[in-house]
C-alpha cells in the first residue's frame, strides 16, 4: 500500500535526505541502509524525478515496488494530518493489522494476518515484532507508545525473522524516526477536538558544526479526559495524558564515517476501564447457550446504567487507571569499507507500568459481587547488540550478514485484595501478592542474499540460527494463610495461596526465507516465497501461576517454540507515469504450536492459561491500489480477505468442553477488510491551496475471544472521516478541520467476559462522532 500523501513532492520537515521519502529507482537500488539513518543534507532535499517511496525493509534503501515482501508505508505527514498518533489506530487503517486493545498497555497486543500472541506473561513474545530505529521492543506494551514525530512507518507481513528475527514470526512493525538536517528548521503543532482532547507537538532541527553535527529535539504534549462516564466517581474515564521528547545527534566525521545517538522518553496516563458492560448475559459455546445475571443488571441499574453494544457509562467505585513510562536510546556506528558498510547499533530501553483495577466492577459490595482492587507494577529492562555487513549491489550476489544478542530482564508484582460480605453481614478481607519475572539472553547469526541469475531474474535467500536461553521465578502468598501453606485462595476458590518456583530453558531454532523474484518490465515485477518462522520457548510467568502440586503443573512445564511454514506469491507494479501503483499478495501460513492463552478450570475456577495450542492456519489476499487520475487527485484503496482459523487445537487437561474449536476462527481476525482514502488538492491562489480529503474503513464481523463465545462478536461496521485543510507549501503552515466517525457509529474494539458476570466492551476513541482542528507552522 503506498499512502497517497508519501507521494507529495514537497519535503517533509525534518526529512534528512531525498532518499529517506523520495528518492530516483536507481539510487535506492544501489545505497546500503541501516533502519533508520540516513546521510544528513546541507540544503532541503529537492523533489525527485520520482514519486518511489523508499523503505529499508531488507536493510537497505529500496524502492517499495522492488521489494520481494507484502509491506505497506506511511509517511509521518499523513499520520499527523489524520491524527493516527498510535499503532492502534494505524491498524485501522491497514486492512492486514488487528489490534489488541486492553485496560493497560501489557495488555495490548499488534495482529498482523489474524496472528498475534494475547497473554501479559512476561515469560513469552509477541508474535508481531516492533523495531523502534533499528532495536526490537521486547514486549507488546513498549509498541503501544505515542508515535510523536516520525519520518515514516512500515508494516511487513508474513515471517520476517531472518533479518529482524527474535520475535517476528507474523510479521514487523518498524518506526522510523525523523533525521535533523543541517539547515536550521522548526515547526509548532496545535490541535482541539469537540470533546476536549488538547495536542501540541514542537520541535527544532539544525547544525551544530555545519556538515558534521547535526541535532534535533522535538516533544509532544497530549490530553482528553475520555468519552465514557463513570457514574460512581462523577468523573469521565478512558481518556489520556501523554508527554514525551526524543532527541537525535548525527555526527559525521568524515565520508566513511558516522554515529547517530538518540533518545526519547514519553510518560502516560490511562483511565482505561475494564467494566463498560455491553451485556448482563453471556453466552456459551458450542451450545449457545444465555446465561443471564439479574444481580448484575440490578447493581448497574441501581446506578442508572444499561447495559447494551453502545453503553458508555461505568461505575467503578475505585480508581482504575494506568501509569506508564518508556524510554531509552541507542548508538549506531556506520563505517564505510570501500563499497561494504559496516553498520553497529546498540540500544538499551526501560519499561515502566503501574496500573490499579476495580476487580469488582461493581460500585457496592454485596454477596453476590465481593469488592476488590487489583494493584500491578512492571519492570522490564533490555540492552540489545546488532553488528551487520552489507555488500555492494551490482555482482552476482549482494548480501546482508549479521549477529544480534538482547539481554532483557522484566519483574512484576500483583496484589489484589477482596473484601467478601456474608448473608449474615460479616466481612472478610484477603489479599494475596505475587512476585514474578525473567531473564532472557537471546543470540543470533543471520543473513540474505540476491542471487542475481539476470538483470530481471533473482533468487532470494536468508537463514537466522536463533539461540533462547530463558529462566523466571515466581513467589506468591496470601494472607488467607498466614504460614504460606494449605489451599487458601490468591484471587479465587481453587488457587493455591503458596507458590515458590524457579525454572529454565535453552533452546536454538532456525528462521529460514526461499524465493524467486523477476522484473516484468521497468515498472513492475512478480515474486515467490517460502519462508519458516520461529518464536522461542514460553513460560506462563504471571500473578496465579499454578502451582508444582496442583492437578496439572501446566504453567512450570515451558511451552514449546511457535513455529511457521508460509507461502507468498506477489505482483507489484505502476504505469510509466504513475497514474496507477498497485500490489497484490496471495499467501498460507501454517502456525504449528501455537502459542495462545486459553480458559482452564482450577478445582471448578476458571483461569487463563498460555498452552501450545496446536496447529492454526492464515491464509489469504491482499490488495493495494493507487490511483492519480488527474493532477492534485489521489485515491487509495487497500483490501485484506483473510481466513484465519484454527485447524487442530489441542485442549489442556481439565480443560471446558468448549474447547473443541476447530474449524473456528482466530480472534482478531476479520475476513474482510477495506480502507479507501481519496485526497483532491488544488490551488486557491498562487501561494494558498485546498485540500478535500476522506477515508472509510471497513470490517466484517470479529470474533475477540479464542474460546469462540458469540457474545464476545463485533458485527460488521464501518467508519467514515473526512477533512480540508488550507495550506501554504511557501510559507510552511497548514489548518485543518477534520470530523471522526461522520455517521455516528458505535463499535467495540474488544469484547470479553465481565469478572463475575455479563460481557464487557472497551470503547474506542471514535466511538461516536467528534470534530477537530490541527494548526501547524514549519519555520
Amino acid at each position: 500500500m503506498i499512502d497517497p500523501r508519501i507521494q507529495r513532492r514537497h519535503v517533509a520537515l525534518f526529512a534528512g535526505t531525498a532518499l529517506v521519502a523520495l528518492a530516483t529507482p536507481a539510487a535506492a537500488q544501489d545505497i546500503p541502509a541501516t533502519t533508520p539513518v540516513t546521510a544528513p543534507t546541507t540544503t532541503p532535499a529537492p523533489a525527485a524525478q520520482s514519486d518511489e517511496v523508499i523503505v529499508t525493509a531488507r536493510y537497505r534503501n529500496e524502492t517499495l515496488q522492488s521489494v520481494p515482501i507484502a509491506i505497506t508505508a506511511v509517511s509521518g505527514q499523513s499520520l499527523a494530518e489524520r491524527q493516527l498518533n498510535t499503532v492502534e489506530n494505524i491498524a485501522a487503517t491497514i486492512p492486514s493489522v488487528g489490534f489488541r486493545s486492553g485496560a493497560s498497555n501489557k495488555d495490548r497486543t499488534i495482529f498482523i494476518r489474524g496472528v498475534g500472541t494475547i497473554t501479559t506473561s512476561p515469560g513469552v513474545e509477541p508474535s508481531v515484532s516492533t523495531v523502534l530505529d533499528g532495536v526490537v521492543l521486547t514486549r507488546p506494551g513498549q509498541s503501544t507508545l505515542d508515535l510523536g514525530e516520525v519520518e515514516r512507518i512500515e508494516v511487513l507481513r508474513g515471517p520476517q525473522g531472518t533479518l529482524f528475527g527474535k520475535n517476528a514470526s507474523a510479521g514487523v512493525v518498524n518506526i522510523v524516526t525523523r533525521n535533523p538536517t543541517d539547515e536550521f528548521r522548526a515547526f509548532g503543532e496545535a490541535g482541539i477536538t469537540s470533546d476536549e482532547e488538547y495536542r501540541i507537538k514542537a520541535g527544532i532541527s539544525g547544525a551544530l558544526v555545519p556538515g558534521k553535527v547535526q541535532a534535533l529535539i522535538g516533544g509532544l504534549y497530549d490530553d482528553y479526559q475520555g468519552n465514557v462516564r463513570n457514574v460512581a466517581r462523577n468523573q469521565d474515564v478512558n481518556g489520556y495524558r501523554r508527554y514525551g521528547a526524543r532527541g537525535k545527534l548525527v555526527v559525521t566525521t568524515s565520508d566513511a564515517l558516522k554515529f547517530t545517538i538518540i533518545g526519547d522518553y514519553l510518560n502516560s496516563h490511562d483511565t482505561t476501564p475494564t467494566s463498560v458492560y455491553a451485556a448482563t448475559s453471556r453466552t456459551a459455546y458450542p451450545t449457545g447457550v444465555v446465561t443471564n445475571s439479574p444481580d448484575l443488571a440490578a447493581a448497574l441499574g441501581a446506578s442508572g446504567i444499561v447495559a447494551g453494544p453502545s453503553n458508555r457509562r461505568t461505575n467503578n467505585n475505585s480508581i482504575t487507571d494506568v501509569k506508564d513510562e518508556n524510554y531509552g536510546g541507542s548508538f549506531t556506528g556506520e563505517l564505510a569499507l570501500g563499497d561494504y558498510h559496516v553498520t553497529l547499533i546498540t540500544g538499551w530501553r526501560q519499561w515502566l507500568n503501574n496500573q490499579r483495577q476495580d476487580y469488582d466492577s461493581v460500585a457496592a459490595l454485596s454477596t453476590a459481587f465481593p469488592s476488590g482492587q487489583d494493584a500491578g507494577s512492571v519492570n522490564t529492562k533490555q540492552f540489545s547488540e546488532e553488528l551487520r555487513l552489507t555488500s555492494p549491489k551490482g555482482g552476482l550476489i549482494d548480501y546482508v550478514v549479521g549477529a544480534y544478542y538482547l539481554h532483557a530482564t522484566t519483574d512484576e508484582r500483583y496484589q489484589r485484595t477482596l473484601t467478601s460480605l456474608a448473608a449474615g453481614g460479616a466481612q472478610s478481607t484477603t489479599t494475596g501478592v505475587a512476585n514474578y519475572g525473567i531473564t532472557n539472553d537471546n543470540y543470533a547469526l543471520f543473513g540474505e542474499a540476491n542471487v542475481n541469475f539476470t538483470p530481471k531474474f533473482r533468487g532470494i535467500a536468508g537463514y537466522r540460527s536463533t539461540w533462547d536461553s530463558l529462566d523466571f521465578y515466581h513467589v506468591r502468598t496470601s494472607t488467607a494463610d498466614p504460614l504460606n501453606t494449605g489451599a487458601a485462595a490468591l484471587d479465587r476458590p481453587g488457587v493455591r495461596a503458596y507458590h515458590n518456583a524457579t525454572g529454565g530453558i535453552d533452546k536454538r531454532g532456525d528462521s529460514y526465507r526461499l524465493g524467486l523474484q523477476y522484473d516484468l518490465g521497468e515498472h513492475a515485477q512478480t515474486y515467490f516465497t517460502y519462508s519458516h518462522g520461529y518464536k522461542g520457548p514460553a513460560y506462563n510467568v504471571y500473578f496465579n501461576m499454578r502451582s508444582l502440586n496442583a492437578t496439572t503443573p501446566l504453567d512450570e512445564v515451558p511451552l514449546s517454540p511457535e513455529t511457521s511454514n508460509s507461502y507468498e506469491v506477489g505482483l507489484k507494479g505502476s504505469t510509466a507515469n504513475r497514474a496507477l501503483s498497485y500490489s497484490l499478495a496471495a499467501f498460507t501460513t501454517n502456525f504449528d504450536g501455537y502459542q495462545a492463552s486459553f480458559n482452564d478450570v482450577v478445582a471448578g475456577a476458571q483461569v487463563s492459561r498460555l498452552i501450545n495450542a496446536g496447529s492454526v492456519r492464515s491464509r489469504g489476499v491482499e490488495a493495494d491500489v493507487t490511483l492519480r487520475p488527474t493532477k492534485g487527485l489521489t485515491l487509495d484503496i487497500s483490501a485484506a480477505y483473510t481466513d484465519a482459523t484454527v485447524r487442530n487445537f489441542l485442549c489442556p487437561t481439565g480443560a471446558p468442553t468448549s474447547c473443541n474449536i476447530n474449524g473456528q476462527p482466530l480472534p482478531y481476525a476479520p475476513k474482510i477488510k477495506l480502507y479507501e482514502n481519496a485526497a483532491y488538492k488544488f490551488g486557491l491562489t498562487d501561494t494558498l491551496a485546498l485540500e478535500l480529503q476522506t477515508d472509510v474503513t471497513f470490517s466484517s464481523k470479529v470474533q475477540y475471544s479464542l474460546a469462540e463465545t458469540p457474545s464476545t462478536v463485533q458485527p460488521s461496521y464501518a467508519i467514515w472521516n473526512a477533512s480540508v485543510a488550507v495550506l501554504s507549501d511557501t510559507s510552511g503552515w497548514q489548518l485543518r478541520a477534520y470530523v471522526k466517525n461522520l455517521t455516528n457509529t458505535s463499535y467495540s474494539s474488544f469484547l470479553t467476559a465481565g469478572t463475575f458476570a455479563g460481557t464487557v466492551r472497551f470503547v474506542p476513541r471514535d466511538d461516536k462522532r467528534y470534530a477537530g482542528l490541527l494548526l501547524r507552522k514549519d519555520f
